[in-house]
């Protein structure tokens, strides 16, 4: 498996371990929204963050002790041309889902409720991001 297959795994797994969990807690109404700033929430959001970020280090090190020489390899034609791909594709994606937050949802709602819909379009258009560079690896191995 190439080096820049498992970082695009990695970040995948990253992003679900840690966003699945928080948008299950809050889809199910363990944290009921209160007026901005709530720093519950703003905490909760700030664990779930820290606990992606330390899967992602953690991960990276892990990576790149396994392989160093693949590591340091520059991105090569089809790295470029997936990474293009799969970031085009993900930008649609976000701008789709800020249209939807941004022009739609003032007009029904308010406070964390656009606060989470915004996270959670961002996060989807990591994981379009990051699904289509594996299924790309993939496809070409």
């Amino acid at each position: 498996m190439p080096y820049r297959e498992k970082i695009a795994w990695l970040s995948l797994i990253a992003m679900t371990v840690a966003y699945v969990p928080y948008f299950a807690i809050i889809n199910a109404g363990y944290l009921p929204p209160r007026p901005l700033p709530d720093l519950r929430q703003i905490g909760f959001l700030c664990a779930v963050s820290v606990a992606r970020v330390l899967i992602l280090g953690i991960g990276y090190l892990l990576i790149r002790h396994g392989s160093p020489q693949e590591a340091r390899i520059p991105p090569d034609e089809r790295d470029r041309a997936i990474d293009s791909r799969s970031v085009a594709i993900a930008y649609y994606v976000l701008m789709a889902g800020m249209i939807l937050v941004g022009c739609f949802m003032p007009f029904s709602t308010s406070g964390w409720p656009i606060v989470n819909a915004t996270i959670f379009m961002i996060v989807v258009a990591e994981v379009v991001r990051y699904g289509i560079a594996v299924v790309n690896y993939r496809r070409q191995a």
